[in-house]
């Protein structure tokens, strides 16, 4: 396979994976994303962010999101985010704990 058919197989692979999270499972939250799988939306979309910024593109957090989340993180939020339960919350410090010490290694 050749670079270019790489290239857009993984950028098709990733409009997937973004409609599957922001049209198909928007009852998933992302604190169930990041205890499941370490990452989540907003992760998704500051990865988006940072790619832009590595290539000269500016761009902010907040506009990174929005992009990706096809709206304003308030209108997100408003639309589809749920109180997390304690035993939810626990867990993600549980998970945070465990990403930072990984990522300082």
């Amino acid at each position: 396979m050749d670079d270019q058919t790489r290239i857009e197989l993984e950028a098709a692979a990733f409009r997937r994976l973004r409609q599957h999270l922001m049209e198909d499972r928007t009852d998933v939250q992302n604190i169930d994303l990041m205890n499941l799988a370490g990452f989540c939306r907003n992760c998704l979309s500051r990865w988006y962010q940072e790619a832009a910024n590595e290539r000269g593109i500016e761009m902010s957090k907040e506009e990174g999101r929005e992009i990706f989340y096809g709206m304003p993180m308030s209108e997100w939020k408003a639309k589809y985010q749920t109180d997390a339960s304690s035993e939810k919350q626990a867990a993600f410090k549980v998970a945070f704990k465990d990403s930072v010490l990984k990522e300082n290694g």
